[in-house]
Order: C-alpha cells, then sequence, then structure tokens
C-alpha cells in the first residue's frame, strides 16, 4: 500500500539544540532560492541560540514523523531606534517575526499557520503590543499569510539589515489583561 504524503504524526515544538541545523538549513533553502545570502542571515543561522534564545525569544519548529519541516524565530525587538539598538531586551514590548521557512514538499498542509499562531501566541503570553517583520514583496504567498493574520504594510522600511529586506509589516496586539 503507497503511504500517504501527509504525516501520521505533526508537532509544534519550541527550540532544541538538536534543531538547530534544520533552523539554518531550512531558511538557507529559501533565501538561496529567491535572494542571496547575506551576513545577518549567516550570523542568524548559524548561531540560533544567541539570535534568538538568550535575548528572550523562540524558535518554533513543525516536526512531521519527528523530523523538522518547518521552522520560525521570534526575536525580541526594542524598539524603532537604530538597528543596532532592537535586540535585546527580554522585557521588550516588540517581537521580530524572522526566518519562516517550510520545507517545499510539505508547503500546503497549514505548516505556516501553526507556526504563525505559535509566534503571536508567545508574542501575546510574553506581554508584546506588536509584532514586526521584514520582508520582500516578491514573496506573495508569505505577503497572502501574514496579510490573512492582520499584519499591515508600513510606509517606509527603516529597517537596513538585509539588502532584499523592502517591506516592513507590522501587527498590532490586543492588550492583554
Amino acid at each position: 500500500m503507497p503511504r500517504s504524503n501527509i504525516a501520521t504524526d505533526v508537532q509544534l515544538v519550541p527550540f532544541d539544540a538538536q534543531f538547530a541545523k534544520a533552523f539554518a538549513s531550512l531558511n538557507y533553502e529559501w533565501i538561496k532560492q529567491y535572494f542571496e545570502v547575506e551576513p545577518e542571515d549567516t550570523r542568524a543561522l548559524e548561531n540560533p541560540h544567541e539570535y534568538a534564545i538568550q535575548p528572550g525569544g523562540e524558535i518554533f519548529f513543525v516536526l512531521e514523523d519527528g523530523a523538522p519541516v518547518g521552522t520560525v524565530a521570534m526575536v525580541p525587538f526594542k524598539g524603532e531606534s537604530s538597528q543596532k539598538e532592537h535586540r535585546g531586551s527580554p522585557q521588550g514590548t516588540l517581537f521580530e517575526l524572522a526566518k519562516m521557512a517550510v520545507q517545499p514538499n510539505c508547503q500546503g498542509r497549514g505548516y505556516s499557520k501553526l507556526l504563525m499562531q505559535a509566534c503571536i501566541e508567545f508574542a501575546q503570553t510574553s506581554g508584546a503590543s506588536e509584532i514586526v517583520l521584514i520582508t520582500n514583496d516578491r514573496l506573495k504567498p508569505a505577503l497572502g499569510l501574514y496579510e490573512a493574520y492582520g499584519f499591515k504594510a508600513m510606509p517606509v522600511n527603516g529597517d537596513t539589515r538585509y539588502a532584499r529586506g523592502n517591506l516592513e509589516m507590522r501587527l498590532q496586539l490586543a492588550a492583554t489583561a
């Protein structure tokens, strides 16, 4: 009997060092497909714990039958000062949603929605008032996902870390009581 292309066991899990290489490989795959790997990519992908976890963020993974097939990072973001000052405060009111990737043969299964929901819940329980992301307007499926969750394009993108980052989007979160 042929095996179905749908996994028998799908889980959403937080960062574990055993998945660090998957965080890098999943992201390098899409970046290389559409753009060029930039120094900020290398810094983040080769050091995921220092990039997201240590400053108070999280990296989520979708596992299919125990293997990582999707990932996303939530990185503390201080606010609207210079880019070098954005990171570092786990008590910040803003998180950056970054490095979202789903393995190409697993796309269309709703995994990006699982990752997005985990990010929003994480930001809310962390007391954030807003989530920001930097993307490129060529990535139409990603833009559709972000807009479906309420992210709004900003008139100006002040983030200069990525040459490809031509669009800043933000999601205002409801205050939690």
